[in-house]
C-alpha cells in the first residue's frame, strides 16, 4: 500500500499593511544611510575649468552683496568688464530649481544634479523715470582680471529662495585676484550708475520686510520766482544747500568740511516743500533720494547710497511724523536717532546735503540739542505777511481774468493764510467761472474768500494749515515720551528744565 507525501506547510500570506509596513521602514533605513557618492565633476564645471585652464571646484570663492536696487548698476559693471576683454563670456545655468538652492562651488561639482551652460536669466530694470533695460539676473562672466581668469556668478535678489540682496561670486586662482575683480566692480557700478543724478525713493519689498527697490522721480521744474518767501530766506538755504556743493573743490582743499545739514521748519502749507523742489531743480548733477511717510525706515539704504552717489542730496520731509511716534513703552522712536546715526555716519568731506522739512520743530529740538552739530542751519519758513500773500495771490492768479486790485485786497484780506491756502482760492474762483460758462470775475475771487474764510469751513483751513487757533493749540500738546525721555511716576518733563534722559 502506497504512502502519499505530506505537502509541506504554506508560509502564511503576508497581509498589505504588512508588506506596506516593511517597505516604510526599509526606505526609511535607505534615507538614514549616508550619501556615499562622490561629488563629480558637472558639464558646467568642466566648461569653466576650461576657461580657467584648471579644475575649478576647489578654488577659492570671493562673496560681495549689494542691495537689491543695485541689480542694473552691477550688470552694467560686468558688462564694461567684459567689453573690454575679447575672449570674455556670458553663460546661463541650467539644472531646475536646485540651481536656486546651492552656491558656485557645487555648480562645478555635485554628487547628483547635472548642471550644465544654459540660457542668461534676464530682468527689466527701471533706469529712470521713463526708461528700463534688461540686465542680468542670473549668469555668469567668463573674464580677465589683469590677464587672470576669472568666472563671476551674477544673482539677482530672490526672496522666495533666502536671496535678500544681489550676491556675486569670484571664482579665481587666489583670494586676491577675486578680491580686485569685486573691488573693480564696486568702483565701476558707481562711476557708470543709473542713478547719479537722478531723484528716487525707496520702495519697500512685496513682504514689507525691507527696502525692495527704488521710485525714479521726474525732478521737479520749479523756478524762485514761484518760491515766495520772505526776502533773503531762499538765498540763503540755496547757498548753504548749493553754493557749497559748487566751490566743493576750493572748501575741500582748505580743510572746510562739505556735509551739512539743513532743517526747514514751520506751520504746513508755508513752502516747505516747494523749497525742497527748487533745490533740486536747482542742482540738477546732483543724486537726490527723497525720503517721506514710510520709507523713512530706509533711512540706512538711502544713507550708503548717497555716500555711494556723492555729490548728493538728501531728503527727509516731515520728520516729526515719527518723533511723534513713541518707541516701546513710550521710549525714544528709533527712526529718529537713526536719521540722526546717519548723519553722524557719513564723512565731513562727502559732498553730501542732508535737508529735513517739519512741521514741529518743538519735538525735534530736544534730539538735536543733545546731539549738536548734526543740523548746520535751521531756518524757519513762517506764514506769509501781507506783501508776500500779495506776491502769491499774483502768482496763483496770474493766467486768469483776475484783476491785480481785486488780488492784493484778497490778500490783505486774508491774514493768517498759507500758501496752500491762496492756492486754493484761486482754484475754487476759476472753478466758480468754468461752472458758469464764463470768465474769472474780481467778485468770484471775493466769494471765493469769503466761503473759506467762513467758520464753518474750519477744518477745510486746518488742513491747508491756515487756521492759526488750532495751530496754537497743537502747540501746547504734550510731547513727552517723544525723545527717550518718558512723563512716567508723573516727573517732570524737559520742558521744565530737566535733561532728556536717553537721547
Amino acid at each position: 500500500m502506497s504512502r502519499c507525501a505530506t505537502p509541506a506547510p504554506r508560509a502564511p500570506e503576508m497581509g498589505d499593511e504588512e508588506l506596506l509596513g516593511g517597505l516604510q521602514r526599509l526606505l526609511q533605513r535607505l534615507n538614514e544611510l549616508p550619501d556615499t557618492r562622490e561629488p563629480r565633476p558637472t558639464v558646467l564645471g568642466q566648461h569653466v575649468a576650461d576657461f580657467l585652464g584648471r579644475e575649478a571646484h576647489d578654488l577659492p570663492v570671493t562673496r560681495d552683496t549689494v542691495g537689491r536696487h543695485r541689480l542694473a548698476d552691477v550688470s552694467t559693471a560686468l558688462d564694461s568688464l567684459a567689453a573690454e576683454d575679447p575672449d570674455a563670456e556670458l553663460i546661463g545655468v541650467s539644472g531646475g530649481q536646485e540651481r536656486n538652492h546651492e552656491d558656485f562651488s557645487a555648480f562645478l561639482r555635485h554628487r547628483y544634479a547635472a548642471f550644465s551652460p544654459g540660457p542668461v536669466d534676464y530682468s527689466a530694470a527701471a533706469t529712470g523715470p521713463d526708461t528700463s533695460r534688461q540686465v542680468v539676473s542670473f549668469g555668469i562672466h567668463l573674464l580677465h582680471v589683469d590677464s587672470e581668469p576669472v568666472a563671476v556668478l551674477l544673482r539677482g535678489a530672490a526672496p522666495m529662495y533666502g536671496r535678500e540682496a544681489v550676491t556675486i561670486e569670484a571664482l579665481a586662482a587666489t583670494p586676491e585676484t577675486g578680491a580686485a575683480l569685486l573691488a573693480e566692480v564696486r568702483r565701476r557700478m558707481n562711476a557708470l550708475s543709473h542713478i547719479r543724478g537722478q531723484v528716487v525713493s525707496f520702495t519697500p519689498d512685496e513682504f514689507g520686510q525691507g527696502a525692495g527697490g527704488f521710485t525714479f522721480l521726474r525732478r521737479p521744474e520749479v523756478a524762485a520766482s514761484d518760491v515766495i518767501l520772505p526776502e533773503g530766506l531762499l538765498a540763503r538755504v540755496a547757498g548753504h544747500v548749493v553754493d557749497i556743493g559748487v566751490h566743493s573743490a576750493s572748501l575741500r582743499a582748505s580743510g572746510q568740511h562739505l556735509k551739512r545739514g539743513v532743517l526747514l521748519y514751520g506751520p504746513p502749507g508755508t513752502g516747505k516743500t516747494l523749497t525742497v523742489q527748487h533745490l533740486l531743480t536747482a542742482t540738477p548733477e546732483r543724486t537726490a533720494i527723497l525720503l517721506q511717510g514710510g520709507s523713512l525706515q530706509f533711512v540706512a539704504e538711502a544713507a550708503r547710497l548717497a555716500r555711494a552717489m556723492a555729490p548728493a542730496l538728501l531728503v527727509f520731509e516731515d520728520i516729526d511724523l515719527i518723533a511723534m511716534e513713541r518707541g516701546m513703552f513710550g521710549g525714544p522712536q528709533p527712526l529718529l536717532f537713526e536719521i540722526l546715526d546717519a548723519l553722524d555716519g557719513v564723512g565731513e568731506d562727502a559732498d553730501i546735503a542732508f535737508l529735513m522739512t517739519t512741521n514741529r520743530a518743538d519735538l525735534l529740538e530736544p534730539a538735536l540739542a543733545a546731539r549738536p552739530g548734526r543740523v548746520d542751519l535751521a531756518v524757519e519758513i513762517p506764514l506769509p505777511d501781507v506783501a508776500a500773500r500779495r506776491r502769491l495771490f499774483r502768482l496763483y492768479g496770474e493766467r486768469s481774468s483776475l484783476s491785480g486790485a481785486a488780488l492784493d485786497a484778497a490778500a490783505e484780506r486774508a491774514e493768517g493764510v498759507t500758501a496752500s491756502f491762496a492756492k486754493e482760492l484761486i482754484r475754487r474762483t476759476v472753478l466758480r467761472a468754468v461752472l458758469g460758462g464764463r470768465d474769472a470775475r474780481d467778485e468770484d475771487l471775493a466769494e471765493a474768500l469769503d466761503e473759506m474764510l467762513d467758520t464753518r469751513d474750519q477744518l477745510t483751513r486746518t488742513l491747508l494749515g491756515s487756521n492759526p487757533a488750532l495751530l496754537e493749540a497743537d502747540d501746547a500738546v504734550s510731547t513727552s515720551g517723544s525723545f527717550g525721555w518718558s512723563p512716567l511716576g508723573g516727573g517732570p518733563t524737559p520742558d521744565e528744565g530737566e535733561p532728556a534722559d536717553g537721547v
